[in-house]
């Protein structure tokens, strides 16, 4: 019975003394609103008597026989309610006992708790691993200890529940193959607001091959089982599920521990030196100490050169003894403190970790007896150690070496603009559900593919259940390659919020799923469900799953995927081998294509776009992040409850601040469908694989025929993605407020084709920020499979692709695309590779719209190829399909080229070009005035033709174009790009075609160009023109074409529908005239596309019809310039760019953006001069370049991003602000007088020691006056010798709690997450 206590978020449930937890009017799946029965109430107290004598007694009389039999029953009557006031005054007493008897044990009871319902018996059942336990009617349990069950089966009427207590010391674990809770059963462990405290766990065990065991039907073994009207409430204790790194882990791996030197027993001293301000390796070395007395030499004088404080390591490998002199064990007693050194044995195993002059206290030392010839006792000493600016580490050293220290190191900061703070996630959770596995994979468990057992557990609910809420749970080794076996799976259950009935709305609250064999979660045929919090880690087959196209409404809100390895349930989920491997369902001997048909697995596999992502992040996938798929009907167990689900039409849901990194193919990808057809010999690819033929283009209520609704993709974070950071086609979308940085190509757009279903649609960017390669250079090893040169530093670091792949920020496909108010940074070519802020999509056979317009863009400085137009040779191969070679876009006011309402094109391309374009040689490209549009010729019954067109002012440089189509097509269909108010020539290198199709697209109203198509002399033609209607299939305004007797009477005849046939070279002329008017960004005309057929009729069919020949010089003209071209900007652009620096995952939250130079003497001397700070808001930049003295004084920005005076305290010439709640900066110029003796002065700004300044020659320092603790942005870097710092940033939060700052922003995404759970 579920019983509604004030204004708690979930239920609290207590069983009637019957055990019938239903009410009157109960309905399978809905939550009723009612009590447990109260306590009977006692009757009232006698009245008391008063004060005084008794009353006179009344005299007897004698009574009928009637009046007597009354007389006796009255008597009964009192007596048995005597009985009954004497019972429920004895009840209220019990009650009365048993809680002054908890009070005083200290458990208060709380009917919050569900293991305090009094209703509950102890239950004790012990362990019996053949019994099939059934929980029935009436039996109402609290689970006070472990068991172990053949099966637990819980039937209507039945409870269960977890015993807990306040230590949390209440330790109960359940064995069992499954756990069944049927209609009208209940499971709880903890409550929403009484969470459980103890550590619980349900142990599912059993193997797939173990045929003893009976499958339950509709699901399997090893699981738990939800039916229709039951109750599943699991709710561990409440802790952070994940979050982001506050800062940079270094390689050495100091958040887990530090450093742990280990070596395979190279022989001697083996040592190493750390700096112990910033824990950096400065120095490692092995001295050979057993053989070479110089070598033990060198070992003192290295130490003798050490600075006091530097921590050192040494271990013996092997042995070391032999010529280990007197004098260097005297160094390593004095310096570092040893005890053992000087009695040191053969083949001895000594460790130490010492910090030098530290004396005794600072020394950590051991040693051990060697045992055999093949194996020695291990040293071990440690110590832990606190960097300057906070970070606790710890140093290890063994003596007994071994391979292998960690490699990788993590980012916990903004960088280059772009949050890439990595995510930390906690995996444990004191409610555990797992699978208990084999040691290694057996049977049918799919071996080939993996070499660990897959068999895990499961849980599926089903339907209609009373409630099901779950958080902080962990489900571990669960799910099973099997289909419908998932670690949690909400199985065709409906609407499961308010439209449901359910008065509590189902959820999934900070669950850790992880080591998981199928999937994280699967929302199958489920609407209105929350996912909250939820990690899953390590998972195979696509993890946060929408099943069959039709689930909606279903609001995803923080949470993290991270490493989604290939499955094999699916076609989407296989790799390359399982894609081929796998063929039991495709046709006959079909082989799929893995690249066409498999290769998708995603974290997040959205199968309907009415759903709501909101502060998610997925890491670290096969294939993609986030991948938006579309099914044109329902699919799987739901196919043929919705005929149509219409998800290509329907509105996208709410996509807001999500992260996306560090996945293969790309971090959200929105395209493709999947086959909703079985295999069969017309198509014998597999049902449910990946099929090309979707075109997201959402319209109100999914409606063509009504108002188009824009899909928006509201601050995404994609960055380190193999391959892309998003790839979207559709129809209206527009990305706004997202960063990209590090992806093989940042953002690229695709629409849906030739003619756009969505007619009038167009995809825009704006308000972003793309970055090529930024200061994050990542590591060598792992996954990262290429590393090279590259940066704007020039330095090594990781690569997308490989070495010579060239990176793009914005991806030019077709089009059209707004590209607007947006940033660019770091995008350098090397040797190797070309790396461009704008580029396009390589061998491209596709058309390119030249409405693809680029306005207020920002390049900033280490933007050294802004554009890139591609060149014959490796990735680009010959550079010269029909895409690449019409390769264009609008630049809208110059920002790209500095000449304002220019086209950049190839320079190849002499279609467009005039004689005062100006070159961009470095792009590949020209830059042209004019105005521009696209003819569509399609052709029928000519194959394997290719098109020449030549302008005649340029007719010695053709352009030559193969067609979209497959060479063997009987139809085919060329998209060039002209120039508008031009005439041109096409000739073919065969028979010309029988029928030939010039569709105008882009046009405005009154655009022309004139053409002249080769054919034999000989032919006859019926020239006509109509409007097309490509959404109703309709042909309107049919005209025929007449006849005119020469070119020039044509020319005057410009607004008539006339063509002109020269025999003498074989060209019909004809103009191609605009007559409507075009809409926004529609292809076609408001009446629809304006077209021209020409279908000849000749006797000369085979003869090749290619008239340059003599269609020049006798039509060549001189070469203009329709639109004058127009004069170079000089003046930068105020408006351009985007108006935010910083693009982060806590969008809510503003950012300081500062710059440090500091310069050393060296730099100096080489001739640089320039020292600065530099520090920038949104909108807002100050600099503050360095000054004489030998130091530049701190700046301190003030609350609200206002600007204070500094205030100084001085000591050595330095300033220090003494301003509370103030930002710190300070760099240096030169080796300053006196550097060392300000180390103290930093150490109330955010450092908790005062730093070794000793001989080092600059600085840079942030630090922070006023705080309660040091920040974790707080740091100092210093430099000496050859070592250049460079200029350093950093981005600094604002006004946050932690400055002792009132939190003002919104938080949108909580807003959002709102708005999606209320009740509608």
């Amino acid at each position: 019975m579920q019983m509604s206590v004030g204004p708690s978020r979930g239920p609290v449930f207590v069983a009637p003394p019957n055990g019938n937890h239903r009410s009157p009017g109960y309905v399978h799946g809905r939550v009723v609103p009612v009590r447990s029965p109260p306590p009977a109430k006692s009757p009232p107290p006698p009245p008391l008597k008063p004060i005084g004598p008794p009353p006179d007694r009344r005299p007897n009389f004698c009574l009928s026989e009637e009046s007597q039999r009354r007389e006796r029953a009255q008597s009964l009557e009192k007596r048995r309610n005597t009985f009954i006031c004497f019972g429920c005054s004895l009840g209220a007493f019990f009650l009365t006992l048993i809680l002054v008897l908890s009070l005083s044990s200290g458990e208060v009871l709380d009917e919050n708790c569900p293991d305090h319902n009094t209703l509950l018996r102890s239950w004790n059942p012990g362990h019996n691993p053949e019994k099939a336990m059934v929980v029935r009617r009436g039996d109402l349990f609290r689970l006070d200890s472990s068991a172990t069950f053949y099966s637990l089966t819980i039937q209507s009427g039945g409870l269960v529940v977890f015993a807990d207590n306040k230590e949390g010391s209440k330790n109960i674990t359940v064995k069992t193959r499954h756990v069944l809770i049927e209609d009208g059963g209940a499971l709880h462990i903890g409550a929403p607001q009484c969470r459980y405290r103890s550590r619980a766990t349900i142990a599912l065990v059993g193997r797939s091959d173990d045929k003893s065991v009976a499958e339950v039907p509709e699901l399997g073994r090893k699981f738990i089982g939800v039916r229709g009207g039951a109750t599943l409430e699991l709710h561990g204790t409440e802790r952070l599920s994940w979050t982001l790194l506050t800062r940079t882990v270094p390689p050495s791996g100091l958040a887990s521990g530090g450093y742990a030197f280990q070596r395979n027993f190279s022989r001697g001293i083996n040592l190493r030196v750390v700096d112990q301000d910033t824990a950096e390796l400065l120095f490692y070395e092995r001295y050979d100490t057993h053989e070479s007395q110089n070598d033990s030499r060198r070992l003192s004088q290295l130490l003798r050169s050490l600075p006091a404080g530097r921590i050192v390591t040494l271990a013996v490998g092997d042995s070391a003894v032999k010529n280990l002199l007197d004098e260097t064990k005297k160094t390593i007693q004095s310096l570092l403190a040893s005890t053992y050194v000087c009695d040191l044995k053969y083949r001895q195993a000594w460790a130490l970790v010492s910090v030098i002059g530290g004396g005794n206290g600072s020394c950590s030392e051991d040693v051990r007896e060697h045992e055999n010839h093949d194996t020695g006792g291990k040293a071990l000493a440690r110590q832990n150690f606190t960097t300057v600016d906070g970070v606790g580490f710890s140093v290890t050293a063994y003596s007994e070496w071994r391979n292998g220290e960690p490699q990788f190191g993590h980012i916990g900061e903004i960088v280059d603009g772009v949050d890439m703070r990595a995510e930390v996630a906690l995996l444990s959770r004191n409610v555990l559900v797992y699978g208990e596995m084999q040691s290694a994979c057996y049977g049918d468990n799919w071996c080939q593919f993996f070499g660990h057992d897959t068999y895990g557990g499961h849980i599926k609910i089903f339907g209609n259940f009373t409630s099901v809420h779950l958080s902080h749970v962990e489900l571990r080794n669960m799910g099973q390659q099997e289909k419908g076996r998932y670690p949690l799976h909400f199985h065709r259950c409906g609407d499961v919020d308010w439209r449901g009935g359910y008065r509590e709305p189902a959820y999934v609250d900070g669950l850790s799923i992880h080591h998981s064999f199928s999937r994280c979660i699967s929302v199958h045929a489920t609407n209105g469900l929350l996912v909250k919090d939820t990690v899953g880690y390590d998972t195979l087959g696509h993890c946060f799953f929408l099943e069959d196209g039709i689930e909606q409404r279903n609001t995803f809100f923080h949470n993290l995927g991270l490493v989604t390895r290939p499955g094999t349930l699916l076609p989407t989920d296989r790799n390359d081998t399982m894609c081929t491997s796998i063929r039991d369902k495709v046709f006959k001997n079909y082989t799929p294509s893995p690249s066409m048909e498999c290769k998708a697995v995603s974290t997040f596999w959205i199968a309907n776009p009415n759903n709501n992502l909101i502060s998610n992040a997925a890491a670290g996938s096969q294939d993609a992040g986030i991948w938006y798929v579309f099914h044109s009907s329902s699919t799987g167990d739901s196919h043929g409850l919705v005929p149509e689900t219409r998800a290509e039409l329907t509105p996208l849901g709410i996509f807001y601040n999500n992260r996306v990194h560090s996945n293969f193919k790309a971090g959200l990808f929105i395209d493709k469908r999947v086959k909703t057809t079985n295999a069969s010999a017309s198509d014998p690819r597999e049902y449910l694989c990946l099929d090309n033929n979707a075109r997201f283009r959402p319209h109100e209520n999914a409606d063509p025929n009504r108002p188009r609704v824009a899909a928006l993709i509201d601050t995404l974070i994609a960055f380190k993605n193999n391959d892309l950071g998003a790839w979207i086609r559709g129809g209206d979308i527009t990305v706004k407020n997202s960063g990209f940085a590090d992806n093989g190509v940042g953002l690229s757009f695709a629409s849906d084709g030739s003619y756009p279903k969505d007619e009038g649609s167009s995809q825009e960017v704006t308000q972003s920020l793309f970055v090529g390669e930024s200061r994050n250079r990542g590591s060598n090893g792992g996954q990262n499979k290429y590393w090279g040169q590259g940066g704007a530093d020039g330095k090594m670091r990781t690569l997308p692709r490989n070495k010579t792949f060239p990176i793009r920020g914005f991806q030019i496909y077709d089009g059209p695309v707004q590209l607007t108010q947006s940033t660019f940074r770091n995008y350098v070519p090397t040797t190797e590779r070309f790396t461009s802020a704008v580029g396009f999509n390589l061998k491209n056979t596709w058309q390119l719209t030249p409405r693809n317009n680029l306005s207020k863009l920002s390049f900033q400085p280490t933007v050294t190829l802004k554009a890139f137009f591609g060149r014959p040779g490796q990735w680009f191969e010959d550079n010269d399909l029909d895409g690449d070679k019409n390769s264009i876009f609008h630049d809208v006011d110059g920002s790209v080229s500095g000449y304002r309402d220019t086209y950049v094109g190839r320079a190849d391309n002499y279609l467009i070009r005039h004689p005062d374009c100006a070159n961009a040689t470095q792009w590949g490209a020209v830059i042209c005035s004019g105005s521009y549009s696209q003819v569509y010729i399609q052709t029928q019954g000519a194959p394997n033709r290719t098109l020449s067109i030549s302008r005649d002012e340029y007719p010695e440089a053709p352009l030559l174009l193969r067609g979209i189509n497959s060479q063997g097509a009987l139809s085919q269909q060329y998209q060039p790009v002209l120039m508008m108010s031009k005439s041109y020539t096409l000739h073919w290198n065969g028979p010309a075609p029988r029928e030939i199709v010039l569709s105008l697209i882009n046009f405005n109203q009154g655009d022309w160009v004139l053409v002249g198509l080769c054919y034999p002399t000989d032919t006859t033609f019926q020239v006509m023109a109509d409007i097309n209607d490509r959404q109703k299939n309709t042909f309107d305004n049919i005209t025929d074409y007449g006849t005119v007797a020469s070119l020039t009477e044509l020319e005057k005849k410009l607004l008539e529908r006339k063509y002109f046939f020269d025999r003498s070279v074989g060209l019909l002329w004809l103009y191609l005239r605009a007559r409507h008017g075009r809409h926004g960004h529609s292809y076609c005309s408001v009446k629809g596309c304006e077209r021209v057929k020409v279908t000849a009729t000749t006797s000369s069919s085979k003869l090749t019809c290619n008239c340059t020949a003599k269609a020049y010089p006798k039509y060549t003209k001189t070469p203009s310039a329709a639109v004058p071209m127009p004069t170079l900007n000089t003046q930068p652009c105020r408006d351009c760019g985007a108006s935010q620096l910083v693009f982060s995952s806590d969008p809510w939250n503003s950012y300081l953006q500062t710059q440090i130079k500091s310069l050393s003497n060296k730099e100096q001397q080489s001739g640089d001069t320039l020292s600065f700070i530099n520090v920038s808001t949104t909108g807002h930049r100050r600099d503050f370049p360095g000054g004489t003295g030998g130091h530049d004084p701190p700046r301190h920005p003030g609350e609200n991003n206002d600007w204070s005076p500094p205030i100084y305290k001085c000591k050595h010439n330095y300033a220090i602000s003494n301003r509370h709640r103030s930002i710190v900066l300070l760099g240096t110029r030169g080796k300053p007088h006196g550097l060392e003796g300000v180390a103290q002065y930093l150490v109330p700004l955010g450092m908790t020691k005062a730093a070794d300044l000793q001989g080092k020659g600059y600085l840079a320092f942030w630090g922070f006056q006023g705080g309660s603790a040091p920040l974790p942005w707080a740091s100092i870097l210093a430099g000496k010798g050859e070592v250049q710092l460079g200029t350093l940033e950093r981005y600094l939060p604002l006004s946050l709690e932690a400055y002792g700052c009132t939190q003002l922003s919104t938080r949108r995404d909580l807003e959002l997450l709102k708005s999606t759970t209320k009740p509608q």
